[in-house]
């Protein structure tokens, strides 16, 4: 015991001091917050700003149109009306359009079927944003002016089509309703995940590159003189894990104390209100030690097969493979956080800490199967480390070639 301490304490202090952590504690969540940053000001920007023609048979509904389209003060957007429209007045519309004078142009005939004929053209396949408030804001036109036809007002269409907002409420396992905390849900589910993915991967990897990097200067020689291959792998794996603990760690502390301050407040409201119960608190830290040994003795294992880094990228996918997964459902977690597949892969150990997490802040997980997942996950660390450890002691002393299949079962049988 006395040497894995002394192994995990010299990994540690290592680490702890070098650039590498110090950089990536810092630089890397304020790259990301840059990144989802712009994203989110992008994202609230698309379509807004767009110059407009409306080409109309009727004049009341493009008039019509053109109020609700100003009163969007969101889209920013500038509207002009040519109604009633004659062919040429579009095919001159359209021509503004081709030289990029004006962004696109709705032209709406009047047909036999009593519903309008409408189409819309702009030089951009992909303006979602502003075909959508184009048609909400024609639907709700037409309905207006076949109202007023019916011998309404304006102010009594108005009253009629204004909208009624739901407030979602969550149901939890005493029966009680609290207020469903919406987008809130999944930007916690992504903060969770992000959380947990970035250091085990990060530190696993940087593991087994360390390994490699030993085996091919010969330390390991010098260092299995005085311990055991299995105390030297312990050792390795306890103090990266507490680094990547600690790194975790400062970035909690830094979350809480930006979430706390007047700063925050005004962007941590509403929708986006973030709540972080007692149980994630206890938990995150417990399936974060679990989920780094789980894939750093896999990868540990694996890099002492390996001659060079280049080597080690062919297992990649072992890593990437659960990491897209669990991403991947993340959207489809905040609709059915209890199907099937998110009960799987929240007991299905490499994917258990990325998935079971997000799903305690969208519904209330049953006790087994948080029993059942971290059982499941106690006893793939097991598994790993005992296949790990055995590829370990052959392979860190052996040198030049690649390792095959049939050459690392027979190192199995040796250990």
């Amino acid at each position: 015991m006395r040497n894995i301490l002394l192994i995990a304490r010299r990994e540690y202090l290592e680490q702890i001091r070098g650039r590498a952590f110090k950089y990536s504690t810092i630089l890397l969540p304020l790259g990301i917050l840059a990144l989802l940053a712009g994203i989110y000001f992008m994202g609230r920007n698309a379509g807004a700003g767009k110059h407009i023609a409306i080409a109309a048979d009727s004049a009341p509904l493009a008039g019509d149109m053109r109020r609700q389209l100003l009163d969007d003060k969101a889209a920013k957007l500038t509207v002009d009306v040519v109604a009633p429209a004659t062919q040429q007045d579009r095919d001159r519309l359209l021509e503004l359009v081709r030289s990029k004078a004006i962004d696109g142009l709705l032209s709406i005939e009047n047909s036999s079927t009593g519903s309008p004929t409408v189409t819309y053209a702009s030089q951009s396949s992909m303006d979602f944003r502003t075909s959508g408030r184009l048609k909400y804001a024609l639907n709700s036109s037409l309905v207006h002016q076949r109202l007023k036809a019916k011998g309404l007002t304006q102010a009594e269409t108005d009253v009629l089509l204004k909208d009624v907002p739901i407030e979602n409420l969550q149901v939890n396992k005493e029966g009680n309703a609290a207020k469903n905390q919406g987008m809130a849900s999944f930007s916690k589910a992504f903060a969770l995940a992000f959380l947990l993915t970035m250091p085990i991967l990060l530190y696993g990897m940087d593991m087994a590159r360390s390994i490699i990097e030993e085996k091919s200067s010969r330390i390991f020689e010098v260092m299995l003189s005085v311990v055991r291959a299995d105390d030297l792998l312990t050792g390795k794996l306890l103090g990266v894990g507490a680094v990547g603990l600690t790194q975790v760690a400062i970035w909690v502390i830094a979350t809480a104390l930006f979430t706390g301050s007047a700063l925050a407040a005004p962007l941590l409201s509403g929708n986006f209100a973030l709540h972080f119960s007692w149980a994630e608190g206890l938990l995150f830290p417990l399936y974060y030690v679990l989920g780094f040994f789980l894939y750093s003795a896999l990868f540990s294992g694996l890099a002492a097969t390996c001659e060079s880094a280049q080597d080690l990228q062919m297992f990649m996918p072992l890593a990437i493979g659960p990491v897209w997964l669990s991403f991947g459902i993340l959207p489809f977690l905040v609709n059915n956080p209890g199907s099937g597949w998110a009960i799987a892969l929240s007991l299905f150990p490499p994917t258990a800490p990325f998935v079971m997490l997000p799903r305690m802040g969208m519904e209330t997980v049953p006790l087994w199967q948080f029993a059942v997942s971290i059982g499941l996950l106690i006893l793939a660390i097991w598994g790993v480390l005992w296949f790990s450890s055995r590829l370990y002691r052959v392979g860190i002393l052996m040198y030049g070639k690649r390792a095959t299949l049939p050459e690392l079962l027979r190192w199995l049988r040796y250990s």
